[in-house]
C-alpha cells in the first residue's frame, strides 16, 4: 500500500479524499502484521474495548453511518444500540481481522466511488441534532477527524500490545 497526503490536484474535493484515503490507508497500515490475538487485546486497563479489531470495525460503521445513513438517507444496519452503544467493537471480537480490514476497505471504496458522484455542499438527507442538515463537506471533514483520532489509538494500542511504533 503506498499512502499519500499529496492530492493529484487542487481543487477541494481532491483534499478531502486524499486525506480520508490517507487517514483510512494509516489505520490499515497500523494493522499490518498484527496476530489475532493481539488485534483482540485491549492495553489500556480503563478501556477493555479499546482493540486495534474494535477500532477498525468502529471506524467501518462510522462511516457506514454517515454516509449511507445521514447523507443518503439509507437504512440504519448499525450494530449498536441504545443499550449497548459499542457493540461495534465488542462484535469485532469474533471477526477474523482479515475480514475487519477487508470489509472496511471494501466499504471505503464504495463510498468513495459514491462521493465523487455528489457535489460538496450536498445536504445529507437526514438530520443530525438539532434538525440540522449538515453538507456531504461536513461530513467527510468529520470522518478525517474521527479516523485521524482513532489511528491515535491505534499507535498507542500496537505500542502497548507488541512494541511496534511508526507508520
Amino acid at each position: 500500500m503506498t499512502r499519500t497526503d499529496l492530492p493529484p490536484t487542487r481543487d477541494e474535493r481532491a483534499h478531502l479524499l486524499t486525506f480520508l484515503d490517507y487517514v483510512r490507508d494509516t489505520a490499515v497500515a497500523k494493522c499490518d502484521g498484527l496476530s489475532e490475538e493481539d488485534a483482540r487485546e485491549a492495553p489500556l486497563p480503563h478501556s477493555p474495548l479499546m482493540t486495534a479489531a474494535g477500532l477498525i470495525s468502529h471506524l467501518r460503521w462510522v462511516e457506514h453511518y454517515w454516509l449511507d445513513v445521514v447523507f443518503l438517507g439509507g437504512e440504519d444496519h448499525t450494530p449498536w444500540t441504545a443499550e449497548d452503544p459499542d457493540r461495534e467493537m465488542r462484535i469485532a471480537l469474533d471477526v477474523p481481522l482479515p475480514r475487519l480490514l477487508a470489509d472496511y476497505t471494501g466499504q471505503s471504496d464504495r463510498l468513495r466511488r459514491l462521493v465523487t458522484g455528489h457535489d460538496l455542499d450536498t445536504e445529507a438527507k437526514q438530520p443530525v441534532r438539532d434538525g440540522v442538515r449538515v453538507t456531504l463537506r461536513w461530513i467527510l471533514l468529520h470522518l478525517i477527524e474521527e479516523t485521524a483520532r482513532h489511528n491515535g489509538h491505534l499507535d498507542a494500542i500496537r505500542e502497548l500490545t507488541d512494541g511496534r511504533t511508526g507508520v
